[in-house]
C-alpha cells in the first residue's frame, strides 16, 4: 500500500490521534491528510533542485531553477553534463558562486560513484542520509527533505526544521522551541507514521494563519 494512497493516509491518521492525544488535535484542525510525493525527474534531479532553492524565496528559486534546467535542453539534468558546463556557464543563470560549487560537487560525486544517486532508493534511510551529506551544501534537513518527499519514506521526523519545533511548541503549549533532542523525544510516539506527523506539524501552521485571517 502506499504512502500517499487516501486510505493508507486515513489508516495513519487514526494510528497519529490514538498515540498521542495533542496530535489529535492537530489533526482534527488540519482535516484529511493530503500528503503526495514529488515522483517527476530523477534523483540527482531532485538533489540539485533542493540545492538551488536552498534560502530562496519559493518564486526566485523557481525561475533560477528553470534556467538551470534550461542549460540541458530537452534532457534532464545529469552529472556528465553538469561538469561540462563552465562556472560562468552556471553563474549566468543567478546561481551563486557558492551554490555553483555545490552543484560541481555533487555532479562530481555522483559522477565517480561515490554517491550511488541511481539507487538511493535501495538504502536505508541513514545510508541515505550518510550519502547525501557528504555532497557540499546537502545537510541533514535537505536529506531528510529527499527522503520524505522524494522516496515517500513514512518514518522521517526533522528534528532541526524550525516550522516542526514551532509546531510542537503551539501543540505542547511550551515556553520556548523545543531543541532537536525534545522533538525526537516526543515525536517518539509517532513512529512509525513520524513523517505524517510532520506534515499535520506544518499544515497546523498554515491553518493557524487561515484562522487568524478569518478564511
Amino acid at each position: 500500500m502506499q504512502l500517499s494512497s487516501p486510505l493508507h493516509l486515513r489508516h495513519i491518521a487514526t494510528h497519529l490521534k490514538r498515540a498521542d492525544h495533542k496530535l489529535a488535535a492537530m489533526i482534527e484542525q488540519v482535516g484529511p491528510c493530503r500528503f503526495t510525493t514529488r515522483g517527476e525527474g530523477t534523483h540527482f534531479d531532485a538533489v540539485a533542485r533542493a540545492i538551488v532553492y536552498q534560502q530562496l524565496s519559493g518564486k526566485a528559486a523557481a525561475t533560477i531553477y528553470g534556467r538551470f534546467v534550461s542549460l540541458f535542453g530537452a534532457e534532464t539534468p545529469v552529472a556528465r553534463q553538469l561538469l561540462a558546463l563552465s562556472d560562468e556557464k552556471l553563474r549566468s543563470v543567478g546561481l551563486s558562486r557558492q551554490k555553483s560549487g555545490y552543484l560541481r560537487d555533487l555532479a562530481t560525486r555522483v559522477h565517480d560513484g561515490m554517491v550511488p544517486i541511481e539507487t538511493l532508493h535501495e538504502l536505508s534511510d541513514q545510508e541515505i542520509i550518510t550519502a547525501l551529506t557528504s555532497v557540499k551544501g546537502v545537510g541533514r534537513w535537505t536529506a531528510q527533505m529527499f527522503l520524505i518527499f522524494r522516496l515517500g519514506r513514512p518514518d522521517v521526523l526533522p528534528e532541526l526544521d524550525l516550522g516542526i519545533q514551532k509546531a510542537i511548541q503551539r501543540a505542547y503549549r511550551l515556553r520556548a522551541h523545543p531543541t532537536p533532542k525534545r522533538v525526537l523525544a516526543i515525536g517518539a510516539k509517532w513512529a512509525p507514521y513520524r513523517s505524517i506527523a510532520s506534515w499535520y506539524l506544518w499544515r497546523s501552521l498554515d491553518s493557524a494563519a487561515e484562522y487568524r485571517q478569518g478564511k
